[in-house]
């Protein structure tokens, strides 16, 4: 948590999503504009095809943790940002995805559940913590990855939007953190931002097996 003071108010706000709240209704667009299929198109293979359990992280609008749940999925979805979280739920209404406030690096209220998943989701995520944040987050993570369930995670290069907090994040250095954590790395993929087309935005797809 950050506190952040406006005029003679301080308020608490989670680390990494400053700047959300405020475009809550532009990201809406932005992230419904591109299909659940088509963002995650590379690791779907990846996805048990039997029903079962997905957290995503950083659910956002939606999108993903409703795909997950049209293909019968149970679904998790985590999400600090209550503008984003009231948005994706009046959009993405189901009785298969079950929305909590929760946030990385601890992730204090999923753990303490003691559920585990059979994937786990990260998708554009990873660069809003900092290296002592990534540090605490992956064993956090990896704990809740069923034996054999696959976490797949997406970094995000390039510049910084005004008003946002992301950090520097190195493919080789999550791969170092995950093998700590006895996960076995299984895809590796670098590309451009094709979907969106915006310039100076690069990706990196990770994928690992529990």
């Amino acid at each position: 948590m950050i506190e952040i003071t406006v005029g003679w108010i301080t308020v608490s706000m989670v680390s990494g999503t400053e700047g959300y709240a405020d475009e809550a209704e532009a990201l809406l667009k932005q992230y419904e504009s591109i299909s659940f299929a088509d963002v995650h198109k590379a690791v779907l293979h990846l996805i048990p095809t039997k029903p079962g359990r997905v957290l995503d992280i950083g659910a956002g609008t939606g999108r993903d943790a409703a795909g997950f749940a049209a293909l019968g999925h149970h679904v998790v979805a985590v999400e600090p940002t209550a503008e984003l979280r009231t948005r994706a739920t009046a959009l993405h209404p189901s009785s298969q995805i079950e929305w909590v406030d929760d946030s990385l690096p601890n992730l204090a209220s999923i753990i303490a559940r003691g559920d585990m998943f059979d994937a786990v989701m990260l998708t554009a995520v990873w660069m809003h913590l900092d290296h002592r944040q990534r540090k605490i987050a992956m064993p956090k993570v990896a704990s809740l990855i069923s034996p054999g369930g696959v976490l797949i995670m997406s970094l995000r290069y390039g510049p910084v939007p005004k008003g946002r907090r992301m950090f520097a994040v190195s493919a080789n250095e999550t791969i170092v953190l995950a093998n700590a954590e006895d996960l076995k790395l299984v895809l590796r993929l670098e590309s451009q931002d094709g979907l969106l087309g915006r310039p100076g935005i690069s990706w990196a797809r990770l994928a690992f097996i529990g």
